[in-house]
């Protein structure tokens, strides 16, 4: 899986000091208007101790899958679903009347709004390195984070302490950053709470640890049968259950629980040319049902057959050449290109170079870019988002014209429109922000093989690597980990490792044909220190022209 990491970008200034021990924090942010970078790593990514590697995704609702939901204030029925087993109760994780007591005491003084974010969130991972267990471990994190808006300045604490004293200590102390002076008292009163569920049929927590080694075993044993030449194979697989609970002083009560799994394997070959990798993973919003779908030795048939590959490597060509982007793997390039720069908090910054641009054409007309948390499995999928919005199907350019941003609640409130359900926060320690969920191109009406076959000379991406992306200008670097020359419109010989060097704005332009093969790939976004799950996807794709710094 590919690990998306910050560069800078739109940093906030932070002051913090304790609040209910060690385990908790005071935050007070004012936004300054800077530019920055955001970058990604192509390197394995840790969940829950979990290493993992890229993968490509199905983009559908499976059967036998419905959302459970209700009716209260801006909640209601969501998503795409069918029948489906949900553990999420209507028990929440902290008692309505506690929390309303927390809200009032939080805007006894004050303020636009105040809220409740409670997790609960178990992982647990398993590590299989050179065919010996090296990890089978389990965790769990509990806690609350509670916000207070007033004007332009937000004030927040978080505490590991759900006792309605420490939530009472953790509320003043956040009123008491964001508040400049001023008395009175507010009393919120909660909407019923409306539960949501993204759980599995096999829930992680009733599967045997003795099955999920031996998912390990078999996978472990496929990589190392492609070939002599595969010397080292390390297989993981980690899964997670988070219930989250949010209120606020609008009314709004609301809890969803989200389970994640996945399994990955990584490895290496040795040759001539020394060692070279190759790696795979399988990443679902969903329980270890996704085994029943998905076999194991699939996954390490792809990864060993990627290291054997490059063993036979050329070196890539440098200039400006044609390049054409297998489904699935070029969507962390229009990710990170296009997609943070769609971001509410960018735009509102100037840090972003569409800012300004709605209604304008900015991409070749063949590009409709959509960012869509409703899309059931995928791994930015979730009920509601972080600040209890729901989430939505928001086209952010259609047909080559901007249509519209991605936004928080704090962003919209400030531009006087409604969230589109991208508030998003890595746990209850974290403030929300603007992030994306599963953003991806949708699909053309051409023949991904037409393409290859139409493009005299160029080179075939088959998987991206790590780079990093200025949000201001657009401009990026991306390494590429599989790719392979075109002649004569046929896909030859394998490349070695190189970089494709561009702007994103230039790039979307240079889209001239876009095939009907759509596939996701799963990441873990970070940006200001923060990281969360998202999917980015795109069918076979061709771009007339990117610089491309190979060393032949």
């Amino acid at each position: 899986m590919v690990e998306l990491h910050p560069r800078g970008d739109a940093r906030l200034r932070l002051v913090e000091v304790a609040v209910g021990g060690p385990a908790g924090g005071l935050l007070a942010q004012r936004d300054e208007t800077r530019g920055g970078e955001h970058g990604h790593v192509a390197r394995p990514e840790v969940l829950g101790g979990v290493l993992g590697t890229d993968g490509q995704l199905e983009l559908r609702a499976q059967p036998g899958v419905r959302a459970v939901s209700g009716r209260g204030r801006g909640l209601g029925w969501f998503g795409r679903h069918d029948d489906y087993d949900t553990a999420v109760t209507d028990t929440a994780l902290i008692d309505p009347d506690v929390l309303e007591r927390v809200l009032s005491t939080a805007l006894v003084g004050g303020g636009d709004m105040a809220e409740v974010f409670a997790e609960d969130a178990v992982s647990s991972s398993a590590l299989l390195d050179d065919r010996r267990v090296e990890q089978l471990s389990s965790g769990r994190s509990r806690g609350a984070g509670i916000r207070v808006v007033d004007g332009e300045t937000t004030g927040f604490a978080h505490t590991a302490d759900l006792s309605e004293a420490g939530l009472l200590a953790a509320a003043r102390a956040a009123a008491a950053v964001a508040l400049q002076g001023g008395n009175g008292v507010r009393t919120v009163a909660l909407d019923p709470l409306i539960s949501h569920g993204r759980g599995g049929r096999t829930p992680p927590d009733s599967v045997e640890k003795e099955r999920k080694l031996g998912l390990l075993t078999r996978a472990d044993e496929t990589a190392r049968a492609a070939g002599d030449a595969i010397t080292q194979v390390q297989v993981g697989c980690g899964d997670s259950r988070r219930r989250i609970l949010i209120a606020n002083s609008d009314g709004l009560l609301a809890q969803d629980e989200q389970i994640r799994t996945r399994f990955n394997v990584s490895c290496v070959a040795n040759g001539d040319t020394g060692m070279q990798t190759g790696s795979e993973s399988l990443a679902r919003t969903e329980g270890y049902e996704i085994f029943e779908r998905h076999r194991v030795e699939d996954i390490a048939e792809v990864a060993a057959a990627r290291a054997l590959a490059k063993l036979s490597a050329r070196p890539a060509p440098s200039g400006e050449v044609p390049i054409v982007l297998a489904g699935g793997s070029g969507g962390i390039l229009f990710h990170e290109a296009c997609g943070h720069g769609l971001e509410a908090d960018h735009i509102l910054k100037d840090a972003s170079v569409y800012r300004g641009q709605v209604g304008e054409m900015v991409a070749s007309p063949l590009v409709t870019l959509v960012d869509d948390g409703t899309v059931l499995g995928e791994w930015g999928n979730f009920a509601v988002d972080d600040e209890g919005c729901l989430p939505a199907r928001n086209v952010l350019i259609e047909n080559g014209v901007l249509t519209d941003y991605m936004w928080d609640w704090l962003r919209a409130r400030k531009e006087g429109r409604k969230s589109s359900g991208n508030g998003r926060r890595q746990s209850y320690a974290h403030l929300p922000m603007v992030r994306m969920t599963n953003t991806y191109l949708l699909a053309g009406t051409e023949d991904p093989e037409e393409i290859v076959a139409q493009t005299p000379s160029g080179v075939y991406v088959k998987k991206l690597g790590g780079g990093q992306v200025n949000t201001a200008t657009g401009d990026f670097v991306f390494g590429t980990t599989e790719a392979y020359l075109i002649e004569g419109g046929r896909i030859t010989e394998p490349l070695r490792d190189a970089n494709l060097i561009g702007n994103g704005p230039d790039v979307l332009r240079r889209i001239d044909a876009v095939a009907t093969d759509f596939d996701m790939t799963p990441g873990t976004c970070g940006k200001d220190g923060q990281s969360v799950p998202v999917g980015c996807g795109q069918a076979t794709l061709r771009i007339t022209g990117v610089t491309l710094g190979g060393t032949a």
